[in-house]
């Protein structure tokens, strides 16, 4: 996995940030989600290099092998506005002031905050199978509460989703990894499986991950319904699964034309996890977003 990219760290702002980096060319940025770690890409990203680019994989904060602090008590250090702001200082840490951006799932929901807070930086965006933050608290019937319940219990107050999930991290995270997928283990490769379990099983991914989106029920709704109004101007594009929640229960090219201002739309027959399903076909539709988009 991940051929000609090693692993690194870099103390950004007194968060150390894990992160791979290889090739050349244009700069762009992969963001995973919950509940993994920047090893979902790692067969995509050997693909986009060889297509000219210098690729920066890194673990968001509270995930992987970054750092996991303590929550504040006003969560704001687990907020997206946070995570984008590891992202920003690692990137110019590495020499790259302007960079595409592309994010999967909490990855996506950093990055479209990161193009909201430095509109500067991101030379394009794409976002794979979310909607934004304010639509899917705001949006709510019994359909998407059923399908993402985990945004619920996972906001509950400490401890009490960390000791729930501390009894069998396996079970708990496999769940949301299949249950949002719509897949069993047979979809998932061997080693990224053995990567992520080697990750939520420790006891602060666990509370990472908690204090994730216990940011995102406050902190972050209250961002996003003050930024309701405004648009993304950069190149964007909007991906997804076509056989998952998110495809079933929202209007996705609907949903994000409120705010998008530049927004193209794809999608692949699977579901949520459809990076880990078809690698090399997402990494083909990433690159032809990254090429159309390359003298940005």
């Amino acid at each position: 996995m991940f051929d000609g990219f090693t692993l690194q760290k870099r103390t950004i702002d007194q968060i150390e940030i894990a992160y791979r980096v290889a090739g050349e060319g244009p700069p762009v940025l992969l963001l995973h989600g919950f509940p993994q770690n920047m090893t979902m890409w790692a067969y995509i990203a050997p693909l986009i290099v060889k297509s000219g680019y210098t690729v920066v994989c890194a673990d968001l904060r509270g995930y992987g092998d970054s750092a996991k602090p303590k929550c504040l008590p006003d969560l704001t250090n687990y907020s997206f506005r946070a995570f984008a702001q590891d992202q920003i200082g690692l990137m110019r840490e590495l020499g790259y002031d302007r960079f595409h951006v592309i994010g999967h799932d909490r990855g996506a929901r950093t990055g479209h905050r990161m193009a909201l807070d430095h509109p500067e930086a991101v030379l394009s965006l794409a976002i794979l199978d979310i909607v934004p933050t304010y639509t899917m608290f705001m949006d709510v019937n019994r359909h998407v509460a059923k399908a993402y319940w985990h945004w619920y219990f996972l906001t509950q107050p400490e401890p009490f989703p960390e000791t729930i999930i501390a009894s069998n991290p396996d079970a708990f995270y496999g769940s949301c990894l299949f249950g949002m997928g719509r897949i069993d283990l047979s979809g998932f490769d061997p080693q990224q499986i053995a990567d992520y379990r080697r990750c939520w099983q420790t006891p602060e991914m666990i509370h990472g991950s908690c204090s994730d989106y216990r940011a995102a029920a406050t902190v972050d709704l209250e961002l996003d319904s003050a930024d309701i109004d405004r648009k993304v101007d950069c190149p964007s594009l909007v991906f997804f699964g076509a056989k998952g929640h998110m495809a079933r229960l929202f209007d996705m090219p609907k949903e994000w034309s409120k705010r998008l201002s530049n927004m193209t739309h794809a999608s692949l027959p699977g579901a949520h996890f459809f990076p880990d399903e078809f690698p090399r076909e997402t990494a083909d539709e990433l690159i032809r977003f990254l090429d159309a988009n390359r003298n940005q």
